[in-house]
């Protein structure tokens, strides 16, 4: 990797619109480990969840124990407990995912970076005592990456996963049903990376038709130098059958072969893996990147949407500081992946965290249909290390409040670790100016 240094870094102009620091809540939880990222990584996807008036948490503490939490709305009074597992905390890839089902049943998957599945339940609806470890369908369970839980509607919870290993892996898809209390399978692979690569991808997103949209990035080795291409896959039946955004129908597995690449870009791009999508207020899938194009001299956060039958693309920022994305394992990286949401009048937010902007967390607001311009808005100024942001998607979908799991962390390169003491684990709270009552 090669950094610009960090007194240059905090002397970096950019060319883009800064406003103010908007107001927020900060709600501490408790302290967790912080000489890695694994607290705080993109792809723990359900770091916070709300069912009716409860939100819980999860996360490391400092010694390595998985700790599980809920609040009332309106209170920042937490209960906390210490459970019994434990995870590999010196690995970003370990982190903790939640989901909870349509009966109240809290769901957790922890520590996993090629490993055999770690997941248990609540041992009622409402508690914070797990059960003993469970397998799901007891198949494709033995190297697990990814976990990622995703609420669906009428209770039911999508269960996602890595299979194999970075260069040589497939996506899975479980389904929770929640009448039956059983785990099925959807698809065993839905991607398939036919051993010769693996697809990343940014989390799925769920339309109000209940339409499943899925995007993945490709890598050809262990090295983020091969990413490359952005690709697309829709479902309008809750996974039983999949179709390219043109209505043509995918013969699964999809494979690099008869995958819709809906924006080409070569390996050695700088491309990041396993970033985000949302639903614009058209019912159009919006992926979120960054990646550099030829023209670049270092990488940009950019947008790529469905306008009618054609697929855009939209540089985001205009950023001077450059950096190599190359090598395997946790990269130590001066910007975070990016966090998509949107609003229900043509409004897009992205958020996200560079050392350039001192390294706190920054809102990028567009409120034109075409997205051509954005408006940046610090809402929080302390700088909060590696941290990436993840967020409570029931909150965002029901009330327009964007809470965030935040926490001051450290990451060295290549899961190595960074010299820092426990850092106090928080939920950031903001709403945005247009949905303030």
């Amino acid at each position: 990797m090669h950094f610009v240094p960090f007194s240059l870094i905090f002397l970096t102009l950019f060319c883009y619109s800064v406003q103010a620091q908007e107001e927020t809540e900060y709600i501490p939880v408790g302290k967790g480990w912080a000489k890695s990222s694994v607290n705080t990584v993109i792809f723990r996807q359900a770091s916070v969840f709300t069912y009716k008036n409860m939100q819980y948490t999860a996360y490391y503490n400092p010694a390595g124990s998985m700790v599980i939490a809920k609040r009332k709305h309106g209170t920042s009074e937490w209960e906390k407990h210490v459970t019994r597992y434990t995870g590999n905390v010196k690995d970003a890839h370990n982190s903790i995912s939640i989901g909870v089902d349509g009966n109240g049943l809290l769901h957790v998957a922890w520590d996993h970076h090629g490993h055999q599945l770690n997941y248990a339940q609540s041992q009622r609806p409402g508690t914070l005592t797990l059960t003993d470890p469970k397998p799901m369908t007891g198949q494709y369970e033995q190297a697990v990456t990814y976990p990622q839980f995703y609420h669906l509607p009428g209770g039911d919870l999508l269960f996602v996963y890595r299979d194999g290993s970075s260069g040589n892996g497939n996506v899975m898809l479980n389904r929770w049903d929640v009448k039956q209390q059983t785990w099925k399978t959807i698809a065993h692979p839905l991607i398939d990376g036919e051993g010769e690569r693996n697809a990343y991808i940014n989390t799925v997103a769920i339309d109000k038709e209940d339409n499943w949209h899925i995007s993945w990035t490709w890598r050809e080795t262990w090295d983020a130098s091969t990413n490359h291409d952005i690709m697309y896959a829709t479902s309008p039946n809750q996974g039983d059958s999949w179709y390219r955004s043109d209505g043509q129908q995918y013969k699964l597995p999809i494979t690099e072969k008869n995958g819709e690449v809906v924006w080409h870009i070569s390996q050695g791009s700088e491309l990041i893996n396993q970033t985000s999508m949302t639903i614009n207020s058209d019912g159009e899938p919006v992926i979120a990147s960054y990646w550099k194009a030829d023209e670049d001299e270092s990488p940009q956060y950019r947008i790529i949407w469905k306008q009618n039958d054609t697929w855009k693309s939209r540089q985001v920022t205009d950023r001077s500081q450059s950096f190599s994305l190359t090598g395997g394992g946790t990269k130590r990286i001066p910007i975070s992946r990016p966090q998509i949401l949107a609003g229900d009048h043509e409004d897009l937010y992205l958020v996200f965290r560079d050392f350039a902007r001192g390294g706190g967390i920054t809102v990028a607001t567009s409120a034109d249909k075409y997205y051509k311009n954005w408006s940046f808005t610090n809402i929080y100024d302390t700088s909060i290390g590696l941290w990436e942001p993840t967020f409570d998607p029931v909150m965002w979908k029901s009330e327009r409040e964007l809470h965030l799991f935040g926490q001051k962390v450290g990451q060295g390169d290549g899961e190595t670790l960074e010299k820092m003491e426990p850092q106090e684990v928080f939920i950031l709270e903001w709403i945005p100016p247009l949905y303030k009552k």
